[in-house]
């Protein structure tokens, strides 16, 4: 019995303890091949913006991915139609070549930061779009798909100041 109320009590813990997450949504990458021309959108509702907010782009690769950093373009557009797009580099392996991210398996789940702190301007919808930006060294070209890519997040939750 005591066995039994300790698994309860353990499950409860561990679901309760993402009190941060506002946002947490993640889309599967058909053939874990992410094209050039396919977007991954995210949209989201966000009713309370007085306080400052941490989102992050989650990305979760295996052992295919052949490179050590990753380039996306994002275009966040607000509920009143403004749009700020940016490029953006995060780092997936160190110089050893060792994959950055969790995961004991040949999967890494990688939590980048996008927007830090982020004070949010209005209530309302807010669409989140990117794009893979990769290419190969010395080459103008960007790729028209970059493979080990299992499935691309995104995340919103509170920040801790």
């Amino acid at each position: 019995m005591n066995k039994i109320l300790l698994i309860i009590i353990a499950a409860m813990l561990i679901v309760s303890c993402d009190g941060n997450k506002i946002y947490d949504t993640y889309q599967t990458v058909e053939n874990n091949r992410w094209a050039a021309n396919d977007s991954i959108v995210f949209e989201v509702n966000l009713k309370e913006v007085s306080k400052p907010l941490h989102v992050f782009l989650n990305m979760r690769t295996d052992a295919n991915f052949p490179y050590r950093n990753l380039y996306v373009i994002s275009k966040m557009t607000l509920p009143n139609g403004v749009t700020i797009k940016d490029t953006l580099e995060y780092e997936m392996a160190d110089a050893y070549g060792k994959w950055l991210g969790e995961g004991l398996t040949d999967v890494k789940n990688n939590k980048l930061f996008f927007l830090e702190n982020y004070k949010f301007p209005q209530e309302g919808t807010y669409q989140f779009e990117f794009t893979q930006a990769m290419r190969k060294r010395g080459e103008l070209q960007g790729l028209t798909e970059l493979i080990g890519v299992r499935d691309v997040g995104l995340r919103i939750e509170k920040s801790q100041n």
